[in-house]
């Protein structure tokens, strides 16, 4: 890359119908959009992001978000990973780091996006970066096994991913604890090089990609940001979301 061409930065929110435990998700209905559609909408807000599209098997989703008028890449139906969905959907455009905005964080900030953006605008040694949110040591959040919890070293790269609240008061005296946010930003090369790893036995223990990348001795910056949101794995979650945007409303 020349030193003196800007970065092109893209986002690209994966969907599949197939969630396995709560299918059709993306396409659940919140305040008169699709969860889909409002994961679009308020990250195609981040100025940061020269293009946004959404990658898919499934026509369904297809055909629902081309009626937001959303561009959509097609893609293979044997990806396991959002990951993989992203590194196939970008292959072919040019560009220098690339967004896995993950399609049920409908609360997701534009802000945020920007934010992470300029983590790997600013340091060019970054080779991913990711966001979250500080909670406090009494937010449900912390109980939820859904919830991914992340440590820090010093400098704000993860330590550990887990579904488990992290870390754990031995004590039980209060501390706040980090959400892990859906958004991933990667370098163009370390994304290919990523999804080209074995998958590691933290990975497949906690079900959590991203330790594939710490397991391989790789750094994942994490950038704290104040503005929270609400992943939806289940219907309850979706309940949970509804009712927020209806009080934002």
């Amino acid at each position: 890359m020349k030193e003196n061409r800007p970065s092109k930065i893209i986002g690209i929110i994966p969907a599949r119908y197939d969630s396995t435990r709560f299918p059709g998700k993306v396409l659940g209905e919140i305040c008169g959009k699709t969860m889909l559609q409002w994961v679009y909408e308020r990250s195609k807000k981040a100025k940061k992001l020269d293009w946004i599209a959404i990658a898919t098997d499934d026509k369904r989703i297809k055909e629902a978000a081309e009626r937001f008028g959303a561009e959509v890449l097609m893609t293979s139906k044997k990806h396991k990973t959002g990951t993989e969905r992203v590194a196939e959907a970008a292959k072919g455009i040019e560009c220098d780091i690339i967004l896995n905005i993950q399609a049920d964080e409908p609360l997701i900030s534009f802000r945020a996006i920007n934010k992470l953006c300029t983590s790997m605008l600013q340091d060019k040694n970054l080779k991913v970066s990711t966001l979250a949110s500080v909670v406090s040591f009494y937010d449900p959040l912390v109980e939820n096994l859904d919830t991914v919890k992340i440590t820090l070293d010093k400098n704000d790269f993860a330590l550990y991913f887990s579904r488990l609240p992290i870390p754990i008061a031995r004590d039980n005296i209060p501390h706040t604890f980090l959400i892990h946010i859906g958004v991933y930003a990667f370098r163009r090369d370390f994304l290919y090089k990523f999804i080209n790893l074995r998958k590691s036995k933290l990975e497949e223990i906690e079900k959590l990609e991203q330790l594939r990348i710490l397991e391989n001795n790789y750094k994942i910056k994490v950038v704290k940001t104040k503005y929270p949101t609400v992943g939806v794995d289940t219907p309850i979650d979706l309940e949970q979301v509804r009712k927020i945007f209806k009080s934002i409303k």
